[in-house]
């Protein structure tokens, strides 16, 4: 790799607000602000809306769509087709 090109790659923790949750990986993306991890060392923290701690695909919590209900609204509002 050619050196001074390439943006700094270190410890980061990432921190998903929506679970409450954090985990410490390598990136690089920075953060404005820093925690003291579990280790005793300070890490810049970088907020995160979502993770897989909180998506639905991966907690398994994932609505079902009532597709039926809504085809039924939708044809009493605008008819059915072909019913002239």
């Amino acid at each position: 790799m050619k050196p001074g090109i390439h943006p700094a790659y270190g410890p980061v923790v990432f921190r998903d607000k929506a679970a409450g949750s954090a985990f410490l990986t390598r990136s690089t993306a920075t953060g404005d602000k820093t925690v003291e991890w579990e280790d005793g060392n300070i890490y810049p923290v970088v907020d995160v809306e979502i993770s897989s701690a909180s998506h639905p695909l991966y907690t398994g919590t994932a609505r079902v769509l009532d597709t039926a209900g809504r085809v039924e609204r939708f044809e009493r509002r605008y008819g059915r087709r072909g019913a002239n």
